[in-house]
């Protein structure tokens, strides 16, 4: 399958010059960007790119951040999220730091957004082809759970032999009747490469399938960008008698906005007991504001 990237998207500019910001030069940019373009024309595969210093700790964000630095300008606007929500620590944080240094708009909602930087979410709004999402990446590797050695997981994804992972994920359903493995699902790119998507939720897994937003994945520690483009194919690895399943509470509802097909999180109440709530914190809100009209 080929993928095909629609003119007048999110993706004009990318090889052109960008505005240089005081913690990120412009070599860098272009580096970043090139590697970028790459990704972006072969889906799934993970290119290297030379990570630099960044004023964060590598495995905090810093290769979002250095994807993030080098795609964005001055006339976008910049939604930054943790965990789904918009006021959190590193979210806060990082927000501050591109926006002061790119001269760029703060958003939260994402509707209004140019550019969404996460930390394992995916926002719950569908984001549209003039939307970019970039996602931080801890172990962009998805072999490294089943083979140790470098140049064995480098072998194994240039024939594209996965024969152990699907190996693992038979061993999972023989000890546990099901796959366990729920944050960082492997998944299929355009039916060649197997990547993890971050430690997003697996809710958020069919969310990448033919999306119409480009979504960019940055590892600074491992020094690895990876894509996938818009409209492009997607799966989850699993077997045809043991169907991909999302997280799912039975009975389960946002205690703020009444919503169940939201991907919830258990907030613990003062008086002991436990609530269910939105992850998303903006849909969350935007939920309950058109709920009182």
């Amino acid at each position: 399958m080929t993928t095909t990237l629609r003119p007048g998207t999110a993706l004009r500019g990318l090889a052109g010059d960008a505005e240089t910001t005081g913690i990120f030069d412009e070599l860098s940019r272009r580096e970043v960007r090139r590697a970028v373009l790459t990704a972006v024309a072969v889906p799934g595969y993970q290119v290297p790119f030379g990570s630099r210093e960044m004023p964060v700790a590598r495995g905090w964000g810093s290769g979002g951040l250095q994807v993030t630095l080098a795609l964005v300008g001055s006339e976008d606007r910049l939604k930054v999220i943790d965990q789904g929500e918009d006021a959190g620590v590193n979210a806060a944080n990082l927000r501050r730091l591109v926006c002061g240094q790119a001269g760029c708009e703060e958003v939260t909602d994402t509707r209004e957004a140019t550019l969404v930087q996460s930390r394992h979410r995916i926002p719950e709004t569908p984001m549209t082809e003039d939307q970019v999402l970039v996602l931080q990446v801890p172990v962009p590797e998805p072999l490294r759970g089943v083979v140790s050695d470098m140049r064995e997981q480098r072998r194994m994804h240039a024939e594209a032999d996965y024969a152990e992972m699907w190996v693992s994920l038979y061993e999972d359903i023989v000890r546990n009747g099901v796959v366990t493995r729920s944050a960082g699902y492997p998944c299929l790119v355009n039916g060649r490469y197997v990547i993890s998507p971050t430690p997003i939720p697996r809710f958020d897994v069919p969310k990448l399938d033919h999306s119409a937003h480009l979504t960019l994945f940055g590892a600074g520690r491992e020094k690895r960008i990876y894509a996938v483009p818009p409209h492009t194919l997607v799966e989850p690895l699993t077997f045809e008698d043991v169907p991909f399943e999302v997280e799912h509470t039975p009975g389960a509802a946002c205690r703020h906005c009444g919503s169940a097909g939201t991907y919830l999180v258990e907030e613990p109440a003062q008086d002991g007991t436990v609530h269910w709530v939105c992850s998303d914190t903006d849909h969350c809100a935007r939920n309950r504001t058109e709920e009182d009209r």
